[in-house]
């Protein structure tokens, strides 16, 4: 009797759990479904580290416009918060190193995606995707390239910043009779003029250290010109040539005009200064203006306005944010649904306008665009490209790691010749 009971119990228990596993299987795209209890798909979940002013409200656009298009996948905002991305990359490597990739992430064009995730075999190509969805001739090639490495395309760009820009109170410039400085003299003479009148002439929040490191690309920049600047990350010129020491020089000088307590800040608050007219000038990328319009609520070219930093008129230094289709996720054809919607004229036309960027695609609606973006679009049609150091695209991360930190102890300590040596030395990371 004991033995037969046993039996019968063995076997209800052998067919409740046939019949559970029955309930699930596996579809040709390796995705887990259930056939009695609906769709078990996980969640697109999208990285990145857009949680602040602006950019937030531009993810939440793009990921708004997904839902709308595609309410039978889930997808999650799985952003980071920490500026220009260092808590992101952090558990972004973990996750990648643990083959644990989010369903697609924020990376920038250029080096930190080719030397980086695509180097290390961690990411499909997009060929295809772009030749179905049409884009091959939809984004410049400039950019293209940005994203691509021997031949092969792994990335869809959102956007493009520019990162050589000069933004300033228009009121504090009246009162005070200065006009927008385009040349490194005309800023120190505007920046003398404003700092007798006890108005800090530049504000600057290194709290994270690529702030400092934005300012000094500028420099570079506009003392060397595009083509001299882009040579300095092939070895063509060192750090240690008389022009790079002279910006080196003229970074020092700028530093002598900012707010005292610019290391307890980051770049919101640097850009609020600005805004509040306790400082006059900010440079920042134009994910500043996202932050000014949407946050705090001011006009473009009535309360601020904007100018090419110091010597780089018909120059643009371009940081562009991408996303791509890691290798081994969930759902690949989930993660190529949202690169379509992120590649469209709509997405990129839902997104920029809040971003405070312009649209990746040439063929975008210009009019959706405020006069600042319309200014920037014509103007990226004929600028000569510069991709920045600061931000990733230049360089590969060791050798930005290094600069950061360089130039975190310039600013305290302004020796030239330490700087000039530390970076030739760190130069090596590039070769």
């Amino acid at each position: 009797m004991k033995k037969g009971f046993l039996v019968s119990l063995f076997l209800v228990f052998t067919l409740i759990v046939s019949a559970c596993s029955s309930n699930t299987s596996t579809n040709e795209g390796g995705e887990k479904t259930s056939e009695g209890g609906g769709d078990k798909t996980a969640a697109l979940d999208i990285f990145s580290w857009w949680t602040g002013a602006g950019e937030e409200d531009g993810l939440k656009a793009l990921i708004a416009l997904f839902e709308e298009k595609h309410p039978e996948i889930p997808i999650e905002n799985a952003a980071v918060a920490g500026g220009a991305g260092t808590n992101a990359k952090a558990v972004l490597a973990s996750r990648m190193q643990g083959d644990d990739p989010p369903a697609t992430f924020q990376v920038h064009g250029g080096a930190e995606l080719n030397e980086g995730w695509v180097a290390a075999g961690k990411m499909e190509t997009l060929n295809d995707f772009y030749e179905a969805e049409g884009l091959l001739d939809k984004f410049p090639q400039d950019l293209i390239d940005m994203v691509s490495k021997d031949g092969n395309i792994y990335s869809v760009p959102v956007n493009i910043h520019r990162g050589n820009v000069l933004w300033y109170n228009k009121k504090v410039f009246e009162e005070n009779g200065v006009e927008a400085p385009t040349t490194f003299d005309e800023f120190f003479e505007v920046a003398d003029v404003l700092k007798e009148k006890g108005i800090t002439p530049l504000a600057l929040g290194d709290k994270e250290p690529w702030t400092a490191s934005h300012l000094y690309e500028t420099v570079l920049l506009g003392v060397l010109g595009a083509e001299d600047y882009g040579k300095l990350w092939t070895g063509e010129v060192a750090f240690d040539d008389p022009k790079v020491v002279e910006a080196a020089e003229t970074f020092k000088k700028m530093l002598s005009y900012i707010n005292d307590d610019h290391s307890s800040r980051n770049w919101q608050d640097a850009t609020q200064l600005v805004a509040n007219g306790e400082a006059a000038m900010n440079i920042m990328g134009d994910w500043a203006k996202g932050y000014l319009v949407n946050d705090l609520k001011l006009k473009v070219n009535e309360d601020f306005g904007y100018i090419a930093t110091p010597g780089t008129d018909g120059q643009f230094m371009v940081i562009t944010d991408t996303f791509g289709l890691p290798k081994g996720v969930d759902n690949p054809e989930g993660v190529k649904q949202f690169l379509s919607v992120l590649a469209s004229v709509e997405g990129q036309d839902a997104f920029n306008p809040l971003k405070g960027s312009i649209p990746a695609r040439v063929d975008s609606d210009v009019s959706k665009y405020d006069q600042y973006g319309q200014d920037t679009i014509e103007e990226f049609k004929s600028a000569e490209l510069a991709a920045s150091l600061a931000h990733g695209s230049a360089a590969p991360e060791g050798f930005v790691t290094k600069v950061n930190q360089n130039i975190n102890i310039f600013v305290t300590q302004q020796d030239v010749d330490q700087f000039t040596e530390s970076l030739t030395s760190a130069a090596s990371e590039l070769n």
